[in-house]
Order: structure tokens, then C-alpha cells, then sequence
């Protein structure tokens, strides 16, 4: 990998503004209301931590783990974690 090229396509920058963005639309659809986020560990941890940074209503997050690997070999089953 050390020798792979990476084509960035959007900066963590613009990244971090649509997040922003999605935070204050979640913020309007959902005025009123208590916001309840169940993102999937482990990859949407850090993404799901910055958008309801910018969720401005009363949030709850659990999160919830999936599995359809044992060591390396597919089960054919995703079970809940």
C-alpha cells in the first residue's frame, strides 16, 4: 500500500461542511422532536460522532455491531452485535 496512489476526492474540508449541512437539516425535518441515531460500529463511529455534533435537538445515540465474518470466511448470516 505504501507505494499506491491516492486520488483524493473531496478535502476534509468540504467533507466536514456537508456534514454541517446534514446536521442542520436533520435539525429542521425533525424540529420539535427527539432525534434517535443508531449508526453501525465500526466504520460510521467517527462520521456519526460529527454529524450529531451538529444535530441542535435533544439526540440519543446506541450503537449497533454487525457481523457476517468468522476470521476470515463469510457465514452467509449477518447477526446483530
Amino acid at each position: 500500500m505504501a507505494n499506491e496512489t491516492i486520488d483524493v476526492l473531496l478535502s476534509e474540508e468540504q467533507i466536514a461542511a456537508r456534514v454541517k449541512e446534514l446536521g442542520r437539516a436533520i435539525t429542521e425535518d425533525f424540529k420539535g422532536r427527539e432525534v434517535f441515531a443508531v449508526p453501525v460500529l465500526k466504520g460510521s463511529f467517527m462520521f456519526a460522532a460529527d454529524l450529531v455534533r451538529h444535530i441542535d435537538l435533544p439526540t440519543q445515540v446506541d450503537f449497533l455491531g454487525l457481523r457476517s465474518y468468522v476470521g476470515t470466511k463469510s457465514s452467509g448470516v449477518v447477526q446483530i452485535t
